[in-house]
């Protein structure tokens, strides 16, 4: 059900930034903005709930808590440069947007360079 919360919230803010749009351009992008940090800080709070899930799942499973984090940061990462991203395509700033998607990438490979080089040193000792 939180979805129809959600898609409500989107559709009313569409049809109140719609027609304020040829008026006073710049209040449609405020309330886009807003609808967008509304739904963002919703998003937090399910992120939250997958944190205590994965939590409870290294309880069960031997799994390696730094690679857990490792992916818990690129998911926010992810989440994050997407917000960011279709906010400054959304004002007209596509460049801006380019440059935070450049940097949300080079982020995730940095993240993962660990995990590349653990499975390198793992096919050297089968070689």
């Amino acid at each position: 059900m939180d979805i129809l919360k959600i898609g409500i919230l989107g559709i009313v803010g569409v049809l109140l930034a719609v027609p304020l749009k040829m008026h006073k351009a710049e209040y449609s992008l405020f309330i886009s903005m807003a609808v967008c940090i509304c739904i963002f800080v919703y998003i937090i709070s399910k992120i939250e709930i997958i944190y205590n899930y994965v939590n409870s799942l290294q309880t069960l499973l031997p799994i390696d808590e730094e690679y857990l984090e490792m992916i818990l940061k690129m998911l926010g990462i992810t989440y994050v440069s997407e917000f960011s991203v279709n906010l400054c395509k959304d004002a007209g700033y596509g460049a801006i947007a380019g440059q935070i998607e450049m940097f949300a990438k080079i982020s995730i490979l940095v993240i993962s360079m660990p995990v590349l080089m653990s499975f390198v040193n793992m096919i050297g000792e089968f070689l």
